[in-house]
């Protein structure tokens, strides 16, 4: 109030609206699933859509062919919306968006019945959204993005130190061969040293025979002076005889 006026020279000066400004519903039509949920939703029954069904092959070999919906039509009656923008907040696939045009008047209000073309060139004038509040929560959409992001990260993470701890015996086997060969060779020589140790405990428990009572002495054949020597008994039993 303590400023003068000021006349805004419109239509040579345009005038700067606000970013949710409701001039009129542009049409994204690639996100458009012919779902009927704005339609049905509308209080004034302005939207008019036209659809068919189209068959899609199967992907894979053997699989189910599948029917989608095709948009023909999409049109909105301004002559009947009251820019409650129900339709909008209804779209689940985020189809329809507010536009800032507002320069759509005509001389007929037959001719106020835009079709989907007109409605997709409104489509490109729809401001970018305006950033959250300091203290908003943050979108689910976003939320739900992050949660998957983190936890395909931790999945990488998981199998790239499952990938490592695999390959870490196999840089380790050639070291791990040569302890064994060694431990091999010392379990042989032990082995070896049992074994003679064996031997020589088995050689001393053997018991040893006299020099006398060698075999080649008693191989030998005595002498004659031996055979010749009579016993004691011997004479007695000649003169006896």
């Amino acid at each position: 109030m303590t400023r003068k006026t000021v006349t805004e020279q419109y239509p040579d000066a345009q005038p700067e609206l606000p970013p949710r400004t409701r001039g009129v519903i542009g049409l994204f039509e690639e996100n458009c699933t012919v779902c009927m949920l704005c339609a049905r939703e509308c209080p004034d029954w302005c939207i008019y859509i036209d659809s068919h069904k189209e068959t899609v092959p199967a992907a894979t070999p053997g699989g189910r062919d599948r029917s989608r919906n095709v948009l023909d039509r999409f049109a909105i009656d301004f002559s009947l919306c009251m820019y409650c923008g129900i339709c909008i907040e209804v779209c689940p696939f985020d189809a329809l968006f507010w536009s800032p045009e507002f320069e759509y008047s005509e001389t007929d209000i037959r001719d106020l019945t835009h079709e989907r073309d007109k409605l997709r060139e409104w489509m490109w004038t729809v401001p970018a959204p305006p950033a959250l509040d300091p203290g908003a929560e943050e979108p689910k959409e976003l939320v739900a993005a992050r949660k998957t992001a983190d936890k395909l990260a931790a999945q990488q993470q998981t199998a790239r130190q499952e990938a490592a701890q695999q390959d870490a015996p196999r840089a380790t086997e050639p070291h791990a061969d040569a302890q064994a060969s060694a431990a091999d060779a010392q379990d042989s020589a032990a082995d070896q040293q049992a074994r003679a140790a064996d031997e020589q405990a088995r050689a001393a428990e053997r018991p040893t025979r006299p020099m006398g009572d060698s075999k080649q002495q008693t191989d030998q054949p005595r002498t004659t002076s031996d055979q010749a020597q009579p016993t004691s008994d011997q004479p007695e039993q000649e003169g006896r005889s």
